[in-house]
């Protein structure tokens, strides 16, 4: 029996690259309160599926368990980790890589007869193919940019893309004091 991915035609998606918005909010001085962000994309943008793509590591599944019961469908991805060399002669430097970008291309053009509209979450201009192609469909609704430095290549969409630091205060995450 093939699983279905959507319920209805008329949904409005977004595909998260997670760390794209992740590294893109923290670079300008601010974490997403996951939470918050959820609602945003309910009760601004309609969004009815809200797909996480995150690269997967043991120690953070109580994470994924709650970005989960906040209401994202999480797709791990396998992560690569190992050191890299410093080229100035440092100290090797670790890394953890979990690469989503061809798991949100797959999965968006695998599913888009069940939703209405996608939105990318994302400033990566590795998706430009991905956007030039839901254009064409009229399937795009919008691409959100963790801020306003967004690949250049993404430049032909200007029209689509919202720029979240504009909603830094209502998005933003505040912790324990």
């Amino acid at each position: 029996m093939k699983r279905k991915f959507l319920k209805s035609k008329k949904q409005v998606v977004a595909f998260i690259d997670s760390q794209n918005l992740n590294l893109g909010t923290q670079r300008m001085g601010w974490k997403v309160d996951w939470k918050k962000f959820r609602a945003f994309l309910k009760d601004k943008y309609k969004v009815d599926s809200a797909y996480l793509f995150i690269g997967y590591l043991t120690e953070n599944e109580s994470m994924y368990e709650y970005l989960h019961d906040l209401g994202f469908k999480i797709v791990l991805k396998p992560t690569l980790t190992g050191t890299k060399d410093d080229l100035n002669g440092n100290e090797p430097k670790s890394f953890v890589k979990g690469n989503v970008d061809t798991e949100i291309v797959l999965m968006a053009i695998k599913e888009i007869k069940n939703y209405s509209k996608a939105i990318i979450v994302s400033a990566d201009g590795d998706f430009y193919s991905l956007i030039e192609y839901l254009v064409s469909r009229n399937k795009l609704l919008n691409i959100m940019s963790p801020n306003w430095q967004y690949s250049t290549l993404l430049k032909d969409f200007k029209e689509y893309i919202i720029d979240l630091s504009k909603y830094k205060k209502e998005l933003s995450y505040h912790g324990k004091k």
